[in-house]
């Protein structure tokens, strides 16, 4: 672990987001993504889930505006720099990127969703068979 506060399993994030009110869940996909393999649902909670994305679909190249956007858009929300943010991406790579950056940019507690929302790719490269947010069975919803 280097740069950020460190890996939580989905069902682990969303204990966090249960328990702490100013806990924030953070997607960094793909807007394709969003729309087409759909989206944690946070609405039980009372929570908004923020949306920025990490690397912009077709090319997937990172966005080198990323750390300033997800800087402005915490501030829109009057989101802590001390609050605990959780990033998710499909696998858990771009979001530990996600947190990393986040991290440098001052904010303390980043923390990266491992597994992401669609899991590790199975024997076939399917995912969604093996782990991540849909696969343990927390709420989602299509995009």
């Amino acid at each position: 672990m280097s740069g950020y506060q460190g890996d939580i399993d989905p069902e682990e994030a969303f204990s966090v987001l249960q328990s702490d009110p100013g806990a924030v869940l953070i997607d960094v996909r793909s807007q394709a993504e969003w729309h087409f393999v759909g989206l944690p649902d946070l609405s039980t909670l009372e929570r908004e889930l923020v949306l920025v994305e990490w690397a912009k679909f077709p090319g997937m190249v990172p966005d080198p505006d990323f750390a300033q956007a997800m800087k402005q858009r915490l501030e829109e929300l009057g989101v802590a720099p001390d609050a605990k943010l959780l990033f998710l991406c499909r696998s858990g790579v771009r979001s530990r990127n996600a947190a990393i950056a986040m991290t440098a940019q001052g904010y303390g507690k980043c923390f990266n969703v491992s597994e992401g929302f669609e899991g590790d790719a199975d024997g076939e490269g399917h995912r969604g068979n093996r782990n991540g947010w849909k696969k343990r069975g927390l709420p989602w919803r299509q995009g």
